[in-house]
């Protein structure tokens, strides 16, 4: 496999124009640029980060649309993760890394908010998050609540953590000329290596659902 050298521009308008002609039609005529351009590219960069990162899982570009009201066939962007935390996502906007866990289920949540409420556990997630932001990461969650979960004081001195409903430290960049260049990888290793420690604290305190 080639060595990873950056996604030409064409990938980026592949997805631009994907994005304005979601339509198999589409898809079809421009499908080898899809794969030359952006898979390729993905392929390689994945096999040189999965010796730190772990085995990569790169995502179907087909939409699943039975649950759905958006129709759309196609994902308008190309993206991977990796067993040992981690995930790249590139689209017409740029370029996009986290690690973390975008969703936490209701085991895993009540584990999460344990997890921050204690105070060796929990001071140890504030000190990592605080690193994460001035290493230019932006740490947050898709889902915060208002107010402190209940059982929680509303002057915990966590409270902002403990509303949140999942947690992910992450970084975007705008389409720059170095996404064309093997700068890419820096950037995104850059990112994954100051996120790791955000994902190992949630995998040693939160874990996976449990059966």
């Amino acid at each position: 496999m080639a060595s990873f050298r950056g996604w030409p521009a064409d990938a980026l308008h592949f997805f631009e124009g994907l994005e304005a002609d979601n339509s198999k039609a589409y898809w079809e005529d421009n499908k080898a640029i899809y794969l030359t351009c952006a898979r390729e590219p993905m392929d390689a960069l994945l096999a040189e980060l999965e010796p730190e990162f772990g085995t990569p899982k790169l995502f179907r570009p087909y939409r699943d649309v039975r649950f759905s009201a958006d129709k759309s066939p196609y994902k308008t962007a190309i993206a991977a993760s990796m067993a040992g935390g981690g995930y790249v996502q590139l689209s017409s906007e740029g370029l996009f890394v986290g690690s973390g866990m975008y969703h936490l289920d209701v085991d895993q949540l009540a584990r999460y908010r344990d997890a921050v409420a204690d105070d060796a556990t929990g001071s140890e997630i504030a000190r990592i998050v605080t690193v994460a932001r001035k290493a230019g990461l932006d740490v947050a969650a898709h889902d915060v609540l208002k107010t402190a979960p209940r059982g929680y004081p509303k002057d915990h001195p966590r409270i902002e953590l403990l509303k949140h409903k999942g947690l992910i430290a992450m970084k975007r960049w705008a389409v720059e000329p170095w996404l064309g260049t093997r700068k890419a990888k820096d950037h995104i290793v850059k990112a994954l290596r100051a996120s790791g420690p955000l994902n190992d604290w949630l995998i040693k305190n939160v874990g996976a659902e449990l059966s």
